[in-house]
């Protein structure tokens, strides 16, 4: 499996093979050991989730209290949708980019993002599913959000589709509202969270 970092540090995109034959295909989206090479420790799976969307439906941008934070490893094995990952750690040298990456289920493409990164996507097709490994179990007092539509952030939404948000992801503050307010947890946390668990694999 192959990967490569993506702009903001601590997420990765990877490319599993894809072996397709007269039945179908095989795939095996999530390789522990490109995990480990990427992330220089595994990824401990507490929990999976699962969601379907329509064509526009925006998720995010989410993430948690840091430590311990949520990482993720996500893939879509039906329909397709566009990745995002937005540096909220206060002090980071890329804090408040963004990257993204299409993933869909021809390829099989795969993201993961650290604690502390912000996670968002938006569903280019009805009936899109999003799976996720996520490194701890969802805990509802200690998950935030940034809102996906704030204008500073500028998120590559495509203009052909109307955006569909919940709620809460709509009510949520903008990255400079939830700086303010203190709720972005900050790089050298995460730094300190990241390399203890680098440590604990060594």
């Amino acid at each position: 499996m192959d990967f490569r970092p993506l702009k903001v540090s601590g997420a990765f995109e990877f490319v599993p093979r894809v072996f397709p034959d007269e039945r179908g295909l095989f795939v095996a989206p999530f390789q522990e050991e490109a995990i480990v090479r990427a992330a220089g420790h595994p990824l401990r799976v507490a929990q999976t989730n699962h969601s379907v969307s329509r064509a526009g439906s925006i998720r995010g941008v989410h993430f948690a209290d840091t430590p311990p934070g949520q990482a993720k490893y996500v893939y879509c094995p039906i329909g397709s949708l566009l990745d995002v990952v937005v540096d909220l750690r206060v002090g980071s040298p890329t804090f408040g980019e963004w990257d993204s990456v299409r993933l869909d289920a021809a390829e099989f493409r795969a993201v993961y993002v650290a604690e502390g990164i912000g996670h968002a996507f938006i569903a280019l097709e009805d009936n899109t599913v999003m799976a996720y490994l996520c490194s701890e179990p969802y805990n509802p007092a200690r998950e935030h959000g940034i809102s996906p539509l704030d204008p500073a952030l500028d998120l590559p939404w495509p203009a052909d589709l109307t955006p569909i948000v919940s709620e809460k992801d709509e009510a949520a503050p903008t990255l400079a509202e939830a700086l303010g307010q203190g709720l972005l947890p900050t790089y050298a946390d995460c730094a300190a969270y990241y390399e203890k668990l680098r440590s604990a694999h060594r």
